[in-house]
């Protein structure tokens, strides 16, 4: 019947030529040595088989449907030649437009010394090669589903025939369930209402009778399985102490997110630079960048600062700037031709703003012989907000050790 059914259509054979014209395209007009074929392609064989075992199952369905509607036959006939024949020519006129563009792709050669390379494959499969085939697919489960629909209108009718003829016969009409509506009442158990003599308990309340249905066992197993679960959970949390209490939990977090935090601010202060440096004042910072002066810059500005070789750091006055970025930038670039080192590949920038913070907190100190001004004087900037009271300009003195310019 199915190979009867195909034989009397022209659809399927002007599907076949057409994907193979979709196929022949660009080895057929291209210039050059023929290409090797899209159907060696593993994505295009999985499609074709796709395509034949949904041609297969359009053909069975049709033969159902056909078996289905003996009664409505010559009329199912006539709309089926109707709606085939339409089909037919809108999967003609649809695959000349797919196979065209690969057509008009391979009509015109271009230029290797101006032609820009461009993907034009999925998975090795050219695109109109792709494309011919999914939209085969999709014509093919489109034409499924409207075969499924006139299969359930065709049922229908005829169980509505049944009926009609139990009727006219006089003969009871047998109500056939679904099946999610049988599986419905397995799962939860459920008495027929033919059944409900059994189950009922003899109270009646005004015509309301009661009767002794029980849970579902869904539900029932769930609840079973709560009661397990319970008590796994008590004997773990409360009694065998395997595994951390809401509170234990929450503390664990907090330890957690305090390393995270401690590892992102060490990385974050190794992104410092001479344009984002700022004066660092604790005293663990203080301790670090000690060790550093005493080992490379007490050599030649003495452990106290006060200047051997190099200029004394106690004073107001600077060569290259007083400010906490100068001196970052003095740190890390140094002045070769004045004999200061480059310190950057020698210390991060976190080591290096240490050092820059402990040069500043010198400012002011007494050293035991500091060495005379080298330098110009230099003043602090007076911030933005403190701008409106200029009558008074602040000044580094040797006694104020808190005048630290963040931006000088």
């Amino acid at each position: 019947m199915v190979q009867k059914y195909f034989s009397k259509h022209n659809c399927v054979k002007a599907l076949v030529v057409l994907i193979t014209i979709g196929f022949s395209t660009n080895d057929a007009f291209a210039a050059g040595p023929p290409k090797v074929s899209d159907l060696s392609n593993p994505l295009a064989q999985v499609l074709l088989v796709i395509i034949v075992g949904l041609l297969l199952a359009i053909g069975l369905l049709a033969n159902v449907i056909l078996g289905a509607a003996q009664v409505y036959l010559q009329r199912f006939k006539d709309e089926r030649k109707k709606s085939e024949t339409t089909a037919a020519k809108a999967l003609m006129v649809t695959m000349i437009c797919l196979t065209s563009v690969s057509l008009f792709a391979a009509a015109a050669p271009a230029d290797p010394a101006t032609t820009t390379v461009i993907e034009t494959s999925i998975a090795g499969l050219s695109f109109s090669s792709f494309y011919v085939l999914v939209g085969v697919i999709g014509l093919e489960l489109l034409i499924m589903i409207v075969l499924l629909i006139n299969l359930k209108k065709l049922l229908a009718n005829e169980s509505l025939v049944m009926a009609e003829a139990a009727i006219a016969d006089n003969e009871p009409i047998v109500v056939r369930e679904s099946a999610f509506i049988k599986w419905w009442h397995k799962v939860n158990s459920l008495k027929p209402i033919q059944e409900e003599s059994t189950i009922d308990l003899g109270h009646d309340y005004d015509g309301i009778r009661e009767l002794d249905n029980r849970l579902p066992p869904w539900w029932l197993y769930g609840f079973y399985l709560c009661i397990i679960f319970a008590g796994v959970y008590l004997y773990r949390y409360h009694v065998a102490h395997s595994a951390p209490l809401s509170a234990e939990e929450l503390s664990i977090s907090f330890e957690k997110a305090a390393i995270d935090k401690e590892e992102y601010l060490k990385k974050s202060a190794n992104n410092i630079d001479e344009n984002t440096v700022n004066y660092l004042s604790s005293p663990t910072d203080h301790e670090a960048a000690q060790k550093i002066f005493t080992t490379i810059c007490a050599a030649c500005h003495l452990p106290d600062g006060g200047g051997s070789v190099g200029p004394n750091l106690t004073d107001a006055y600077w060569i290259h700037g007083g400010g906490i970025k100068d001196i970052f930038k003095t740190l890390k670039y140094g002045w070769p031709e004045k004999g200061m080192k480059s310190w950057k590949d020698d210390y991060s920038p976190l080591q290096l703003a240490q050092l820059a913070s402990y040069v500043k907190s010198l400012q002011g100190t007494k050293p035991a012989k500091p060495k005379e001004a080298q330098g110009v004087l230099y003043e602090e900037k007076v911030p933005d907000s403190k701008a409106a009271d200029s009558t008074k300009t602040p000044a580094v003195t040797g006694s104020d050790k808190k005048a630290v310019a963040i931006n000088p």
